[in-house]
């Protein structure tokens, strides 16, 4: 029994993925525009319009993911009003939704190695207190870097285990 504990990979046909947390974030922001809405708003875009022109997509799309991410807890919606206008809200990014940065950090690196064209990457994000280039790292709670290979799974306190088919 223990070495199942310590090795859940051994039969990954008796867990229930009913609360796997890759799946979860998916249902959050796994389509093109909520990834697109969520660079967007790490870039500094805040009006619906400019979500919707700059996502490339129609308003009804760009409505319906502000409204999933709102819900979700990545964004907020904050009133503003132009002089002699009605009152119209800004989106911003809450703490949950800046906790998201790495996600995208990691998807962009991916990118600009294996999806750019020959020019390179249209973006570079450096540190400002340096000027090097940030990259998503895999790094262990003690602070090492943990390179490709050098990790193990290990059965969580939230994994579901199912009963095994009967014959």
């Amino acid at each position: 029994m223990d070495g199942e504990l310590k090795n859940p990979l051994r039969d990954r046909d008796a867990w229930s993925m009913a609360n796997c947390s890759v799946a979860r974030t998916l249902e959050i922001a796994g389509n093109r525009t909520a990834l697109l809405i969520m660079r967007e708003a790490f870039l500094g875009t805040r009006r619906f319009d400019d979500f919707a022109r700059r996502v490339g997509v129609g308003e009804p799309a760009a409505s319906a993911r502000l409204k999933e991410l709102t819900a979700a807890g990545l964004l907020e919606r904050v009133p503003y009003q132009e002089p002699g206008q009605r009152t119209r809200y800004a989106y911003r990014l809450t703490e949950k939704g800046r906790d998201f940065l790495p996600v995208l950090t990691a998807l962009r690196q991916w990118g600009d190695t294996w999806a750019a064209d020959e020019q390179g990457p249209p973006l570079v994000v450096r540190h400002k207190d340096c000027g090097a280039e940030v990259h998503a790292v895999l790094r262990c709670d003690d602070g090492h870097d943990v390179p490709r290979g050098a990790s193990s799974v290990e059965a969580g306190p939230g994994l579901i285990r199912v009963a095994p088919d009967s014959p």
